[in-house]
């Protein structure tokens, strides 16, 4: 056994738990609990098809799918930012979501207290 033959194993071995990451993330994007959760699996799922492309770059030995790489990981660091800036609220968005949720219950608070007086 050469040494190459040893490389192509481990590169081999090494996309194979990517392949297996890479199926555990796209569950956890579509099952995910809170939007940030799925944010969060979306790119570590774009970075492991980068470290995945890497690999297959250096075990096919083609320079360009390295380009390919580069390419997609700007690309993935764009898409991760939009999901970021357009599901994840703002400071002020937040504050006006708790202002609310404070009002809510105290109405709710409030129209329980009536309906016990009501009963006694």
């Amino acid at each position: 056994m050469s040494i190459d033959d040893a490389y192509q194993i481990l590169y081999i071995g090494v996309l194979i738990v990517f392949a297996v990451l890479i199926g555990i993330m796209l569950i956890r994007a579509c099952v995910g609990p809170r939007i940030t959760d799925r944010i969060l699996s979306i790119n570590m799922l774009g970075t492991m098809v980068i470290c995945s492309i890497a690999i297959l770059s250096r075990m096919l030995e083609e320079a360009w799918l390295l380009d390919v790489a580069l390419i997609y990981a700007m690309l993935s660091f764009v898409a991760v930012l939009m999901l970021a800036v357009m599901y994840i609220p703002s400071r002020e968005m937040r504050e006006k979501y708790r202002h609310e949720a404070k009002r809510k219950l105290h109405r709710s608070l409030k129209s329980n207290q009536k309906k016990k007086g009501r009963r006694a």
